[in-house]
């Protein structure tokens, strides 16, 4: 079977009926317009809706934590490392190769060491067999880090924290094997504007120097879906020129800060600032609001499925659909585009 890859060199679709015929329409000789990859995030509803489910969200509250401590969590810990493999195993079966993981896989990672796990070395055997599965099936492995991750917080503890966090992740792509690049991007939000949003930057440009290099290699940041916040226009100004970060590209999040660009500018731009080697990441969701005709639900919220085409303007990029649906809003997706 004729890979992607080879298939995307030869420019053009040569109607044979290739089985990963990345062209569209699909099979029709001398289609140039290339089909992007598309990926979904962390929760396969299928796998998680069966008996019994497979899911990467085992977790405790704190006080199962006080009481049942280190031992409990690496225990919940190895279990989902399990059955990410799991889920990795069925993307690849469904035509899925590109996922976002959890950041959850350890509850409580922030008060231990991951290496002080007493599953720690099962764990971390499972870990590099994933690496070596998706590595061997060219699939793109990325995370999203929470919001609580800010690094242009003016208080020390507060970016102390982050810093902690994104080690974490830093170190699990690195069990994984993961490519110290933004191909398996650890992706945040910059944070919040404090008043004032240059000084801001500048913060974020300086606690970035504090990473692990684990973290730098594979950082990247999005715009933001309030007009106060950060638009593409902000992050290329004050983020990118300064530390050469690249910027994920929001859909959904650019109409709400456009920063006074079109939506294909503001892609444009974005995309300018990976690296040529490697095929940009971008968002897309769509307005809850919209979908359920509920004028009570913020716009910013996002849909459970998406229906608009996709519009990126020529470009080959790929697109993480950050629909509630998961996997499920991209292959309806496809039914009603491809």
């Amino acid at each position: 079977m004729l890979s992607r890859e080879f298939l995307i060199e030869q420019k053009q679709c040569c109607g044979k009926g290739c089985f990963m015929c990345p062209y569209l329409p699909r099979h029709k000789q001398g289609s140039k317009k290339i089909m992007n990859r598309m990926g979904y995030a962390c929760i396969n509803m299928k796998l998680s809706s069966q008996k019994p489910k497979i899911y990467t969200g085992r977790s405790m509250i704190k006080r199962t934590f006080k009481a049942k401590g280190i031992k409990y969590a690496s225990e919940l810990g190895l279990q989902n490392t399990k059955d990410l493999f799991e889920i990795i195993k069925w993307n690849k079966e469904n035509g899925f190769d590109f996922f976002r993981i959890t950041s959850n896989l350890f509850p409580w990672c922030s008060e231990y060491k991951l290496e002080d796990m007493p599953d720690h070395w099962e764990i971390a055997g499972i870990l590099g067999e994933i690496g070596k599965y998706v590595d061997e099936h060219k699939m793109r492995i990325t995370s999203h880090p929470g919001p609580f991750n800010v690094l242009t917080s003016p208080h020390p503890h507060v970016v102390d924290n982050c810093i902690n966090d994104l080690s974490i992740h830093g170190e699990v792509f690195d069990m994984m094997g993961l490519s110290r690049t933004p191909y398996n991007k650890i992706n945040i939000h910059i944070g919040g504007v404090y008043g004032d949003k240059v000084s801001a930057m500048e913060r974020f440009c300086t606690n970035f120097h504090r990473l692990p290099n684990s973290v730098k290699s594979r950082l990247t940041v999005e715009n933001d879906d309030k007009g106060t916040m950060y638009s593409v226009v902000d992050l290329y100004e004050g983020v990118y020129k300064v530390i050469g970060i690249p910027i994920v590209f929001d859909y959904h999040h650019h109409a709400f800060c456009t920063g006074g660009l079109s939506e294909e500018d503001a892609l444009e731009v974005a995309m300018s600032t990976w690296p040529t080697d490697i095929i940009p990441v971008v968002h897309y969701s769509e307005s809850r609001q919209r979908e359920q005709e509920d004028p009570k639900i913020r716009p910013q919220a996002h849909s459970d499925y998406v229906i608009d085409y996709i519009d990126t303007y020529g470009n080959e990029v790929d697109i993480m659909v950050e629909a509630k649906a998961k996997e499920l809003a991209v292959l309806k997706y496809k039914e009603l585009h491809e």
